[in-house]
């Protein structure tokens, strides 16, 4: 089957005063097929959020894009602002924004809001907007009683909650979740990551970004794990999060940082994007790394790591 989405090779590098560039992303390749969730994983400035804003044609005007990135025969790395506004944005690609505050008008209500979407991306009737404004918010478990809020009078997980409702109107044949359940209790989170995944089992195509390993393992179909710009795994859910687990080291740190694991922190710091050292940007705080990680290491059957053959079942933990 032809994926919703084909990237291909994509990279972002934002040029900076004095003439350096930030590597952002660093050829990122992937595919993402109707009825399926991809999780995007990795520390924070990693570039996940980075290659999300790249996709609807987001990034600032000092950002510099590389590759492909296909859906219905547009390439969004292409495509002018015309298109992506008129064609792409809501239409074809929905986005839970990362700061949904940001992406609320300041002077509507929420009510509003939602009203305008539906007309825009549904052609709901005015006399039908009541109960379809009441069936959007309902489906985020949006507060009804809130619905005639401003956003400053919202909280940020009742504002996450308002950009959800926004994100899945119109549903969208491929739907970026930026860390979709930030500021909401458990309890709202796997509501929140339910929903989500019923628009991909509705043969729609989710790429879920988050922090939230618990969300992902909950929802997702398969993981992508980002390093210092690079995705440097990409695996089966059920693989990744049982057994035999990531094969990429630092993705076995990320679990083994989890509470009901080992609880125990990845140590160290990633490395700077506007400072990546030669080779494995990764063998600083791995304690794999020899000659071989002085070469950045390729993608090969899902993993880009030069000892990703070697077991790992019984191997210490990640050096200091």
């Amino acid at each position: 089957m032809t994926p919703v989405l084909s990237v291909r090779d994509l990279s972002v590098r934002f040029r900076m005063r004095g003439g350096r560039h930030v590597a952002a992303v660093d050829a990122a390749s992937f595919d993402l097929a109707a009825g399926e969730c991809l999780a995007l994983v990795g520390e924070s400035g990693c570039g996940k959020s980075v290659l999300a804003s790249a996709l609807l044609g987001l990034l600032p005007g000092n950002a510099l894009t590389a590759g492909t990135a296909v859906i219905d025969g547009t390439d969004l790395l292409a495509a002018d602002e015309r298109t992506l506004a008129r064609t792409v944005r809501g239409r074809r690609v929905g986005l839970v924004p990362q700061s949904p505050a940001a992406h609320l008008t300041p002077v509507r209500t929420v009510r509003a809001h939602l009203e305008e979407t539906l007309r825009a991306l549904t052609g709901t009737p005015r006399r039908e907007l009541r109960a379809a404004v009441a069936e959007a918010a309902e489906r985020a478990a949006f507060p009804p009683g809130l619905l005639d809020h401003y956003p400053h009078e919202l909280s940020g997980g009742q504002a996450q909650r308002a950009a959800t409702a926004l994100a899945l109107i119109g549903d969208a044949p491929l739907l970026l979740a930026d860390e979709p359940t930030t500021g909401l209790d458990r309890d709202l989170v796997d509501r929140t990551v339910d929903e989500l995944r019923r628009h991909a089992d509705d043969g729609r195509a989710l790429l879920l970004i988050t922090h939230d390993l618990a969300a992902a393992r909950r929802v997702a179909d398969r993981v992508a794990v980002m390093y210092a710009g690079r995705i440097v795994e990409l695996s089966d859910a059920g693989r990744f999060f049982g057994d035999p687990g990531p094969r990429h080291p630092y993705a076995r740190g990320l679990l083994a940082a989890l509470p009901e694991r080992d609880f125990t922190p990845i140590p160290g710091m990633p490395p700077e994007l506007s400072a990546l050292p030669d080779g494995c940007a990764f063998a600083a705080r791995c304690h794999r790394a020899d000659d071989a990680c002085r070469a950045v290491p390729r993608m090969a059957g899902g993993v880009a790591c030069h000892h990703s053959g070697e077991e790992h079942h019984s191997e210490e933990p990640v050096r200091a």
